[in-house]
């Protein structure tokens, strides 16, 4: 792959960076930032009258154009990099069309990127978590999600070696039994963090973390699919604008 594809797929990973996290954006408001407001709502109530702190920033401000900036910042990086990752799987993760690698790698990254990672270390809402293990917690989740990716990248090499000697749908299942087995080692080994309150509502903690799932599937599954899209049009165009641009050519 030449450096004027790669940099066209960069551009074009980037825009649909940017257009999922137009989509997150808009799930993150609708069902993440209400259960914020309650889990803030619950701090407040709780605060000794003396504890309460003057806002540098207002909620209203936080809650819009500081989420906006946030997540569509995100977007955009993060499309950059999953384009980059794309350049190098493609064509070495098996025989799939542009598109359909496109969504292979948003549905494995976002498996091994936050959904194993969740599993093991949740999203807390504000009011849940002490502020001095706050490291700790930080270090623990980035430790999980670094393993869960290594882990992932050795299940494919894992895959790709055995299918010669298994086929590919037996190999697949080996690789994927072997990641379950890894992970689960690393859940058991891991130290496990519960700081949830005991009066802390249960059903706004349940909420809170069904919408940050719910937002990182929108994020990675719109990217999938814009991103597939563009990257389909780019390397394989149709025939019919294949002998368009040799008729203009000619012309």
């Amino acid at each position: 792959m030449n450096s004027a594809t790669v940099r066209n797929l960069l551009v074009r990973g980037m825009l649909a960076g940017l257009a999922a996290g137009l989509l997150a954006l808009v799930v993150a408001y609708l069902l993440g930032e209400p259960n914020v407001d309650k889990a803030i709502g619950f701090e407040e109530a709780h605060a000794p009258a003396h504890e309460h702190e003057v806002e540098i920033v207002s909620r209203g401000l936080q809650s819009t154009a500081g989420l906006a900036t946030g997540v569509l910042i995100y977007g955009v990086a993060f499309g950059g990099i999953a384009a980059l990752a794309y350049c190098f799987a493609l064509g070495r993760v098996g025989r799939f069309t542009p598109r359909a690698t496109a969504l292979l790698l948003s549905g494995c990254a976002l498996l091994a990127v936050y959904v194993v990672p969740f599993l093991k270390y949740p999203a807390n809402p504000p009011a849940v978590g002490n502020p001095d293990t706050i490291g700790k917690r930080t270090t623990l989740y980035f430790l999980m999600m670094v393993l869960s990716l290594l882990l992932a990248v050795a299940a494919t090499l894992l895959g790709k070696r055995l299918a010669p000697k298994l086929g590919a749908w037996w190999a697949t299942v080996a690789a994927v039994a072997a990641f379950g087995v890894a992970i689960g080692l690393a859940f058991a080994f891991l130290p496990v963090v519960n700081e949830v309150p005991s009066d802390f509502p249960a059903a706004v903690l349940w909420r809170f973390r069904l919408s940050a799932l719910a937002i990182q599937v929108t994020l990675w599954g719109a990217f999938g699919l814009v991103f597939g899209e563009l990257a389909q049009r780019l390397l394989n165009p149709k025939p019919a604008m294949l002998s368009g641009s040799a008729a203009v050519a000619a012309s």
